[in-house]
């Protein structure tokens, strides 16, 4: 159905990398004369850019973009941040608006903003680095065995073949004496704007070759310099990431620049897979190809 008049809403495009979300969002923000939401995890942080595939200066100048540029990576930056973060601009943008848009592909981040997000004990970080190092030198099957044992609640029920979350949950449980399910109510936050979803779909090999020519474009313009000019802060959260963690392999010598590349293209599909497995469950997302979405603005903000 059309959007009621007046209503205040935030419209999401999500999706995975490479899906072309952002000329989509200016698109629509265009259109519904609003502003847009980055969430996206990496591209807050001032020092990156090209790694994180940030949007260009002149489409940064089309529409007023948040959450771009917003925060430094020597700062901590989570989901519960974010949450924070975009209800403000959104609150202060719906004074003046009916619509808000919000693009990216961190799933979480967009849980957290429409429903809210589990309150959970701030936990010592070195817990945490232990965690990290024993994966690093010993897999996840080792993860997945102490998590079994550790907190079988949420081995038996969780992705428990996603080391991130494992590594979340020993944490939790290391640090709480609980397990993550006792934080995870399930319970929504309510929000006081509507919410509608809408995700870009791309055929696999179609997603693939954007994926590899991106990357190469990446390369192109300048993730090497890049790289090297944040080297000496490798260890930072905020670049252990796809992109910057195979070039500083690279710059250690551990591998050739082509292998770092091609590592690069490599563990983007993977990131691309997750996402798609994430945005696959929620039910609310309306799944369509680029070529549609002219189509599902005038059909849904006809009066905009």
């Amino acid at each position: 159905m059309p959007q009621a008049p007046h209503a205040k809403q935030v419209f999401i495009i999500c999706g995975a990398t490479a899906t072309g979300k952002t000329a989509l969002a200016i698109k629509a923000a265009s259109w519904l004369h609003t502003e847009i939401i980055s969430c996206d995890s990496r591209q807050c942080y001032r020092e990156t850019t090209i790694g994180v595939a940030k949007p260009s200066p002149d489409e940064l100048k089309l529409v007023p973009h948040h959450f771009i540029n917003s925060h430094s990576i020597h700062e901590e930056v989570n989901a519960a941040i974010f949450e924070e973060y975009a209800l403000k601009v959104t609150n202060d943008l719906l004074q003046t608006h009916n619509s808000v848009v919000m693009v990216g592909g961190t799933g979480l981040y967009i849980k957290a903003f429409t429903q809210g997000i589990d309150l959970i004990p701030a936990i010592d970080s070195s817990i945490r680095h232990n965690i990290i190092e024993g994966y690093k030198a010993n897999g996840i099957g080792w993860l997945q065995q102490l998590v079994e044992r550790e907190d079988a609640e949420y081995y038996q029920t969780g992705e428990n073949k996603n080391p991130q979350r494992l590594m979340r949950a020993l944490e939790v449980i290391r640090g709480t004496g609980k397990s993550i399910r006792t934080f995870q109510t399930g319970i929504a936050t309510a929000r006081n704007f509507e919410v509608r979803k809408v995700a870009i779909d791309v055929e696999r090999e179609e997603l693939i070759r954007r994926i590899d020519l991106r990357v190469d474009q990446m390369m192109d313009a300048g993730l090497l310099e890049e790289a090297e000019g944040l080297y000496q802060w490798r260890h930072l959260p905020a670049l252990k990431t796809v992109g910057y963690s195979e070039i500083f392999q690279y710059m250690d010598g551990a591998i050739s620049l082509a292998d770092a590349v091609e590592q690069i293209k490599i563990h983007t599909r993977q990131y691309a897979k997750r996402q798609l497995t994430w945005f696959r469950k929620d039910k609310q997302i309306t799944w369509m190809k680029a070529d549609q979405f002219h189509a599902f603005l005038e059909t849904h903000f006809p009066n905009a």
